[in-house]
């Protein structure tokens, strides 16, 4: 266990920041799954900027790597325009 006032608020910080991070990257996968599940064309379409956009503020924040970010949206764009 820490013993130093800062290292205590570090953790602190640590586990909140894991926290927020997790959210939003569990957040993002459900709406990389819901695209995935796209019904018909039109609302892949739809659905597909706000998922880009979602992975984008991921890979900013690097919580995801920059290329996982790339390959991801160039398989979802790839996916929408065969349906």
């Amino acid at each position: 266990m820490a013993h130093h006032k800062s290292a205590l608020k570090r953790i602190r910080q640590n586990e909140k920041k894991r926290d927020h991070n997790k959210y939003y990257a569990k957040t993002t996968r459900n709406a990389i799954k819901s695209l995935r599940n796209a019904a018909d064309k039109a609302e892949a379409e739809k659905l597909y900027p706000e998922v880009a956009s979602m992975i984008d503020k991921l890979a900013k924040k690097n919580i995801i790597h920059k290329n996982k970010a790339a390959n991801l949206k160039s398989k979802l764009a790839v996916q929408v325009n065969q349906q």
